[in-house]
C-alpha cells in the first residue's frame, strides 16, 4: 500500500462531500429536526395507561390472575430480575411482579406505579410490596441514541454503497484502475473519509440537539465514542457488499433502502421491542444498528462501563471483519 496514493484519494472523496452543499447541510440539519420533531410530539403517551413487567416460570399464579386479566395495561415478559427492577427505577416499568415469590416492586415517586398499588390491592392483595426509587427517562432521552444511529446508518450506506456504484456507473473507476491505485487503497480510502465525516457530524448534531434538549448521559463519552466507531465501520463495511460489483444507480438505491428499513425498524430506533415475538429479537440481534443503539443507550441511560457493552463491541467488530473481507474479495473496477 503506497501512502501518498491513499491519501490522494482521501483528499479527492472529502472535497467531493464538502462541495455538495445540500448533502453537507442534510446530514447536519435532519437528525436536529428529527429529534425536536419527536420531542415535542411524545411528550405524552396515548398508549395503554401502565406497563407492567412479569417473572413468572410457567403459569401465572391464580392468585395474580385477576389482576393480569385487566384491560389497558401492558404485560412484559421479562427473565431478569434485577434489569426489571432498574428499569422500574427509570419508570420503564410501573411495576415488576415476581410471580414465584408473589412479589411486586414499584417506584416510591412514580404515579403509575401509585395507581397500580392500589389495582392490584384488590386484585392480588397477598402479594409482598418491595419500593425502589429513581428519576423518570423522558422518551426524548431513550429516542436520542437511536436517532443517531439511525442518521450513522444512512450516512454510512449511501454515502459508501450509493457513491462507489455511481462512480463505477460514470466510469471514473475504470480510469483509476488504469493507475498504481490498488483496491485496498481505494476502498480503505473511502471508509477512512466517510469515517470521520460521521464522526464530525455525529459530534456536531449530538452537542446541538444537547443545547435543545439537555439529554440523559451518565456514561463515558470516550466509551460511546468507541461504540460510535465501531458501529460505523460495521455499517460501511455492510455498504461495500452493495458496491463492490453493481454499475446501476437504481439497483444499488433498491438494495440499500432493503438494508435499511429493517434496521431502522427492527434496531429499537423508535420503540422497544420488549415484549415482542423472539423471532423479531433474535433477527434485531443480527443488525449491526442494533449493537449500535442498545450499547450506545446502556451508556447513555445507565452508564454502563465497557465491560457491560463488551458483547456488543465484539459482534460489531466480527460484522465489520465479515463484511469488510467479502466487499473487498468480490470489488470489481468494472
Amino acid at each position: 500500500m503506497m501512502f501518498q496514493r491513499f491519501l490522494a484519494v482521501l483528499k479527492a472523496r472529502n472535497m467531493e462531500f464538502m462541495r455538495d452543499k445540500s448533502a453537507l447541510s442534510w446530514n447536519l440539519i435532519f437528525p436536529i429536526l428529527v429529534v425536536m420533531g419527536f420531542a415535542f410530539a411524545f411528550n405524552t403517551d396515548n398508549g395503554d395507561l401502565f406497563k407492567v413487567a412479569i417473572k413468572a416460570d410457567g403459569d401465572i399464579p391464580a392468585a395474580i390472575q385477576p389482576f393480569t386479566d385487566l384491560k389497558h395495561i401492558e404485560f412484559v415478559n421479562i427473565d431478569d430480575i434485577a434489569a426489571g427492577i432498574k428499569k422500574v427505577e427509570r419508570h420503564q416499568f410501573d411495576m415488576l411482579i415476581e410471580a414465584s415469590s408473589q412479589q411486586y416492586w414499584i417506584n416510591e415517586a412514580s404515579s403509575k406505579g401509585y395507581m397500580l398499588e392500589r389495582l392490584i390491592s384488590s386484585h392480588a392483595a397477598n402479594l409482598n410490596k418491595q419500593m425502589v426509587s429513581g428519576e423518570a427517562i423522558r422518551y426524548v432521552d431513550w429516542l436520542i441514541p437511536g436517532i443517531l444511529g439511525m442518521n450513522v446508518m444512512f450516512s454510512a450506506l449511501f454515502g459508501i454503497g450509493y457513491v462507489i456504484v455511481r462512480y463505477r456507473k460514470n466510469g471514473v473507476l475504470k480510469r483509476l484502475k488504469a493507475t498504481p491505485l490498488s483496491a485496498f487503497e481505494f476502498l480503505s480510502a473511502q471508509v477512512l473519509s466517510r469515517l470521520w465525516l460521521i464522526l464530525l457530524f455525529t459530534a456536531m448534531v449530538y452537542i446541538g440537539t444537547d443545547i435543545f434538549v439537555d439529554f440523559r448521559m451518565l456514561g463515558s463519552y470516550f466509551t460511546l465514542l468507541l461504540i460510535l466507531i465501531l458501529g460505523t465501520l460495521s455499517l460501511i463495511s455492510l455498504s461495500l457488499i452493495v458496491a463492490a460489483r453493481l454499475s446501476s444507480e437504481e439497483t444499488a438505491n433498491g438494495l440499500l433502502n432493503l438494508l435499511s428499513w429493517p434496521m431502522m425498524l427492527l434496531s429499537g430506533v423508535w420503540f422497544s421491542l420488549e415484549g415482542s415475538h423472539p423471532l423479531i429479537q433474535h433477527l434485531a440481534s443480527l443488525l449491526p444498528l442494533t449493537h449500535l443503539i442498545d450499547a450506545a443507550r446502556a451508556v447513555m441511560i445507565d452508564g454502563a462501563q465497557l465491560a457491560d457493552i463488551g458483547m456488543n463491541l465484539i459482534v460489531m467488530v466480527i460484522m465489520t471483519i465479515v463484511f469488510m473481507a467479502i466487499g473487498v474479495y468480490n470489488f470489481r473496477w468494472e
